[in-house]
């Protein structure tokens, strides 16, 4: 039996970035685990960590609630460190599927 839980609301993405893997340097990629980040994740990580927002601020810029904006936002940060740490790839995912301005 699976729980579904409330569907995923729709997040205002700014910022579609051109390179959609990174990975360490000197190993080829079909050798490397990957993670995937979503888009909302690498957008929450840029209006906090980059830009400098507040969470409020940050969750009103992408038209969702402080709770998902934080959920979205630990997410991306576990993710990154374990791609890191690990040396995995990192690779985003959902460009297509969101509303992007």
């Amino acid at each position: 039996m699976t729980c579904r839980g409330r569907p995923k609301a729709p997040r205002r993405i700014e910022c579609s970035p051109d390179v959609l893997y990174f990975k360490p340097r000197g190993v080829p990629l079909k050798e490397l685990e990957t993670v995937a980040l979503a888009i909302e994740e690498l957008e929450a990580l840029r209006l906090a960590d980059l830009e400098g927002l507040q969470q409020e601020e940050a969750a009103i810029s992408m038209g969702i609630s402080r709770r998902a904006f934080w959920q979205d936002l630990q997410n991306a940060r576990r993710k990154v460190a374990l791609a890191l740490i690990e040396g995995k790839a990192i690779e985003i995912t959902g460009n297509d599927s969101l509303d992007t301005e």
